[in-house]
């Protein structure tokens, strides 16, 4: 049964707490941003919510405001998007998506941002915020952003292994079929030094195409895709464990080796203990540096299982319910996902107890690393390849009247060829806050918008300044047009959609 009091009970706080709403405004408007009004249009991003005692916990004890004297935030890198994608998917069949299965960072990482991009491999960073209006609370963005990718002929060869679920939900519409394109079509995108290796599983695994170098072997590797069928069901333990022994066999030196698992995740037969698959998966990683791709499809989705899975294979995953979602997964990411700029990428950010009372990371919260290891290179982080960004948004609430140094944000990654670590820092000043979120930069504002309806959906309600999600649908509506930016205008629609759904269950 899908978890939907905490939309309801959302929704009624924000709807008491709605006459602290400020006015929204186009780029360059001014805005009297100190002051709440109670006339002001539902459209714009209010003033926060009344911050939580010091001290004091929320229902999940990993969403808490950090303590004094603890003014350090420290996580591995992660770049997935899929439960942004799964969301839509879900809301867009009518229902509103469990809140166990909203990531507030994977809703914020699915959407273009603005940042430099270093020349080399490695980071660049960026800090900035805007002030919201009441009690002092900002919110704060910290921006990763790696090199653009390659051209096609640049990076390196690829040695990939799908692995595909062919199990008896996997026949529904926009599974298989899906997949079945989107790999014939990336066939034929692929490059002559790469090698393709095809293994399935459904009751049992099969290898049904050995790592194969494309070459003149096109034909025999579509003949493959060709033959793939639904049948019987899940034995997703056994797929992982074919799939890796087939990697193993086809590693090739030099080249990036790579398991793209396939599957709606819902293993029902076999080694369905999640524990026991990802200790497979961890160990080949060390042993051969074998990193994961996992692709969700399916309206019934193991997401758990499948983030688990990735964040042990050193990889991450998206979600696609379309052929154009399919298409730019398989076709024009692929590149991305098959080189590595950064291994065990992890960030720090250091606030200032002179100026910073609390803060609040918004999600990562399977990410977490202990502060003392974020110099500790043997400790695990994330891998990110080229023309990846990872956003991570805070919640700040500046002491009165504080003015100077707010935050340091540092990057620290393994070259991943030498393994030789970097580092890489940015800085925020109290002064340079914008005065609102309505004045901030149109790619901070998307950031917030998507923070805030991650934030209603899986029914936290306590990221200072959440609007109703009508107020919320109305303004990325406005920001959607503004922008110019077609995946903002879905993000307006599926607000929208949201907005109407939780209208309906209350």
């Amino acid at each position: 049964m899908l978890k939907r009091y905490g939309i309801r009970r959302l929704l009624l706080t924000l709807t008491a707490a709605s006459g602290l709403l400020l006015t929204a405004c186009g780029g360059g408007e001014d805005t009297d941003s100190g002051k709440a009004s109670d006339s002001a249009p539902e459209t714009g991003f209010p003033a926060p919510a009344m911050p939580r005692p010091e001290g004091s916990r929320g229902t999940d004890e990993s969403r808490e405001f950090a303590p004094a004297p603890d003014y350090l935030s420290t996580f591995a890198l992660d770049v997935d998007t899929a439960s942004y994608g799964y969301a839509r998917r879900t809301l867009a069949e009518g229902r509103l998506p469990d809140p166990s299965t909203v990531r507030p960072e994977e809703f914020v990482n699915s959407f273009r941002q603005d940042y430099d991009r270093p020349d080399g491999d490695g980071f660049s960073v960026t800090v900035d915020g805007a002030r919201t209006a009441a009690d002092d609370w900002s919110l704060v963005r910290v921006g990763l952003a790696t090199r653009s990718a390659a051209d096609e002929g640049e990076r390196p060869s690829a040695a990939l292994t799908f692995v595909i679920d062919i199990s008896g939900s996997m026949a529904e519409p926009g599974r298989l079929d899906l997949a079945k394109d989107s790999l014939g079509v990336m066939t034929d995108q692929l490059r002559d030094d790469d090698s393709v290796a095809i293994v399935t599983f459904s009751d049992e695994a099969e290898e049904v195409l050995p790592m194969t170098r494309l070459d003149d072997n096109r034909g025999e590797v579509h003949d493959a895709i060709d033959s793939l069928e639904p049948t019987e069901s899940t034995n997703l333990g056994a797929g992982v464990e074919t799939g890796y022994e087939t990697a193993e066999e086809g590693l090739r030196e030099g080249a990036t080796n790579r398991v793209v698992l396939i599957s709606d995740a819902l293993a029902n037969t076999g080694d369905t203990d999640a524990e026991t698959i990802l200790e497979r998966i961890a160990s080949e990683r060390r042993e051969h540096g074998i990193t994961l791709f996992g692709v969700g499809v399916g309206s019934d989705y193991g997401d758990a299982l499948m983030e688990q899975l990735a964040d042990n294979g050193d990889g991450h995953t998206v979600y696609v319910s379309d052929d154009e979602e399919a298409r730019k997964v398989f076709v024009r990411q692929l590149p991305q996902n098959i080189d590595l700029t950064a291994r065990d990428a992890k960030a720090q950010v250091a606030f200032d107890p002179e100026t910073v009372a609390e803060f609040r990371l918004v999600g990562y919260d399977n990410r977490q690393v202990a502060d003392e290891d974020f110099r500790d290179d043997r400790v695990d982080g994330g891998e990110v390849g080229p023309g990846h960004t990872v956003t991570a948004l805070y919640a700040v609430r500046v002491k009165p009247g504080a003015d100077g140094h707010l935050a340091t944000a540092s990057v620290r990654w393994l070259d991943p060829e030498s393994r030789t670590p970097h580092e890489e820092s940015g800085q925020l000043e109290t002064g340079s806050l914008q005065d609102s979120l309505s004045e901030a930069a149109p790619r901070l504002q998307v950031t917030a918008t998507a923070a805030y309806f991650a934030d209603a959906l899986d029914g936290d309600g306590s990221l200072p300044g959440a609007p109703t999600l009508a107020g919320l649908a109305d303004y990325s509506a406005e920001l959607a047009t503004r922008t110019e930016d077609e995946e903002v205008r879905r993000l307006a629609d599926t607000i929208d959609r949201a907005s109407d759904l939780a209208g309906q269950e209350d």
